[in-house]
């Protein structure tokens, strides 16, 4: 199946920020949505084994990035596989940075499977608080629900990866959305590091 990017750039909700649909004002350029959407192909522009899913995007990653899991200051450092960027995509004195998205990418590179794992999220788009475009709250299950197609068909677009949540938010939504998970790993944040390493070791390991 051939993902339909289109989906995901016509996605609009209040307080809903659609990073491959629209710009902000801190991009570096004024096609920043555009841009956003060619990382997005890049990064998808593989056949990978592992398919990780999160709950949705922050406003610290994949809304300026474009790419889950994926912040500014990862893409200047050339760690995100197939994801060409020579110059800053924001407007802001420093980069935007993400602890999280951080280790997990340092620990796939450790593990030697970043070249072949590809990201997502439960919910594709940026929710963030009434009014507050630089914040992140959860999808409502409303939202989740208009979001369902689109994460099927990622799913499906990946039909030979591993499908693997990332935290137990995002294994009990995927688990609510109907969408089976082959495997389950502790979120990086909050000290979980060594947990997410040691899960995603066991998940190879298994494959």
């Amino acid at each position: 199946m051939t993902f339909k990017f289109e989906q995901l750039i016509e996605f609009r909700a209040p307080n809903v920020f659609n990073p491959w649909g629209e710009n902000d004002e801190l991009d570096a350029y004024p096609n920043g949505g555009s841009m956003r959407l060619s990382r997005l192909m890049q990064h998808f522009d593989c056949r990978p084994r592992f398919l990780l899913i999160g709950e949705a995007p922050g406003y610290q990653g994949c809304h300026f990035s474009g790419v889950p899991f994926t912040n500014e200051r990862l893409l200047l450092s050339g760690l995100v596989p197939r994801v060409k960027v020579n110059l800053r995509i924001t407007q802001r004195e420093r980069p935007w940075s993400e602890p999280s998205a951080t280790t997990m990418w340092k620990i796939l590179h450790e593990l030697q499977i970043a070249e072949c794992t590809v990201m997502w999220n439960a919910f594709a788009w940026h929710p963030f608080k009434n009014g507050i475009p630089l914040s992140n709250r959860a999808p409502t299950s409303n939202e989740l629900m208009l979001g369902l197609r689109v994460l099927k068909d990622v799913v499906a677009h990946f039909s030979d990866a591993s499908v693997i949540a990332v935290g137990r938010v995002a294994q009990n939504t995927l688990r609510g959305l109907g969408v089976p998970v082959r495997y389950s790993v502790r979120h990086p944040s909050m000290g979980g590091a060594p947990a997410f390493r040691e899960g995603m070791q066991k998940v190879e390991q298994n494959l």
